[in-house]
């Protein structure tokens, strides 16, 4: 990163869905181009300050699975007021892992990921192939395919309107490992993988990662 370069002020809401902290932490601070803030979806809904819109990148690593405004509370209706203004900006959105499952019965989410049939399955600890679609692609340029164990899903593939980067032939993984949309004035990475240490720790996924924030940020 040149060093007269701001780094990349990021957003990582996560809530919902236990993880590998140290390992997940740790990922993000082998990034010197990421300013990295950690937070529950409740503490970014509520933006208390009000800085949430100084934020360059949001990447959801969160598991709600109930729609927001749906039960009335006021934390709920914040959630709800919070999300919708997604895309009302070019505020890069990824959405990692387990979040591509958030929200199963809300349209906005729907639109966000791509992914309109609802249900999936999990399997856990599979040696999973990862394979380049685009290596000409901003966020997969300078990557080889790689091999990692993870978490993966079986879910509906993204609608025909995204670029798909990384994809699988493994029969207990959705075919597509990584893609790009536009959501409003917003680029959205969507990245399957993710699950432990054994993802965190792997220098491709960090590539991913890391080069995905800076897309979606507009930084490459």
């Amino acid at each position: 990163m040149d060093s007269t370069e701001e780094k990349i002020k990021t957003a990582v809401i996560t809530g919902k869905h236990p993880f590998d902290v140290p390992s997940f932490h740790a990922a993000f601070r082998s990034m010197p181009e990421i300013d990295f803030y950690p937070q529950d979806m409740e503490e970014f809904a509520a933006d208390v300050g009000e800085r949430r819109a100084e934020y360059d990148a949001l990447l959801f690593f969160n598991f709600h699975q109930e729609t927001p405004g749906n039960s009335g509370s006021k934390t709920d209706e914040a959630t709800k007021a919070a999300l919708d203004t997604l895309g009302d900006s070019e505020q890069g959105i990824f959405i990692l892992h387990h979040a591509l499952l958030a929200y199963p019965d809300w349209p906005l989410w729907a639109s966000l990921v791509g992914i309109q049939a609802p249900g999936w399955s999990v399997h856990m600890d599979i040696k999973l192939h990862i394979q380049v679609a685009d290596p000409q692609h901003p966020i997969t340029q300078g990557l080889s395919d790689w091999t990692m164990l993870d978490e993966t899903y079986v879910v509906g593939e993204p609608d025909a309107d995204s670029e798909i980067l990384l994809f699988t032939d493994d029969p207990k993984s959705m075919r597509s490992i990584a893609w790009t949309r536009r959501y409003k004035k917003a680029r959205v990475f969507c990245f399957q993988s993710g699950h432990d240490h054994h993802a965190y720790e792997n220098p491709s996924f960090r590539h991913v990662i890391s080069r995905g924030i800076q897309w979606t940020a507009r930084r490459i």
